[in-house]
């Protein structure tokens, strides 16, 4: 062989093999960040996500006027919870306010949203029209990871088939309840 093949086969060769380190290498750098944990932080909920999620579609939900509330999975209504504590003023008014604001911001999607408020509401918040006045459910309070508070109110999230899904702590932002509803509902 002349020494100019030889060299051209090299070359070759070292391209083929550079190729190659750079397909795979794509596939190394996702494998180390599945396995490390790693998600965009545009992939993420705001709200803890419940593992198992729990299903709350056998509750017998009752509005405050005595109508019971239907579930209908198929008209694809996504629920913010609401339990406040007996004593709650402050708070929760100013948490009706932040709720009404997230309602009004989803826009055409509003309608595809109830908040299902637990308890009496504040007589000085806002009333929006997807908003619930429901009785109070023991069962349902049973259910939910956390208590609240006179100065603090969680916030939880239901899907269309009544599971429990996300659970947004006493003194969350409810930016972050805007935009995960953003993604949910549509």
């Amino acid at each position: 062989m002349t020494p100019a093949k030889l060299n051209s086969k090299a070359r070759s060769r070292l391209t083929l093999l550079l190729i190659a380190a750079m397909f795979l290498s794509s596939f190394g750098v996702a494998a180390f960040l599945r396995f490390t944990g790693w998600t965009p932080g545009h992939g993420r909920n705001y709200g803890e996500l419940l593992q198992p999620p729990r299903d709350l579609s056998g509750e017998k939900l009752l509005r405050a006027d005595g109508e019971p509330y239907p579930w209908a999975p198929e008209k694809n209504v996504w629920r913010i919870v609401v339990v406040p504590a007996e004593d709650c003023t402050d708070a929760c008014t100013r948490l009706l306010d932040s709720l009404g604001r997230v309602w009004l911001m989803q826009g055409r999607n509003a309608d595809h949203i109830d908040v299902l408020w637990f308890g009496p509401l504040p007589a000085d918040g806002p009333r929006f029209r997807r908003l619930i006045a429901m009785q109070p459910n023991p069962a349902l309070s049973a259910a939910l990871p956390e208590s609240a508070r006179p100065d603090a109110v969680p916030v939880y999230l239901i899907d269309p088939s009544g599971f429990l899904a996300l659970h947004y702590r006493a003194g969350f932002d409810p930016k972050g309840l805007k935009k995960d509803l953003g993604k949910l509902v549509k």
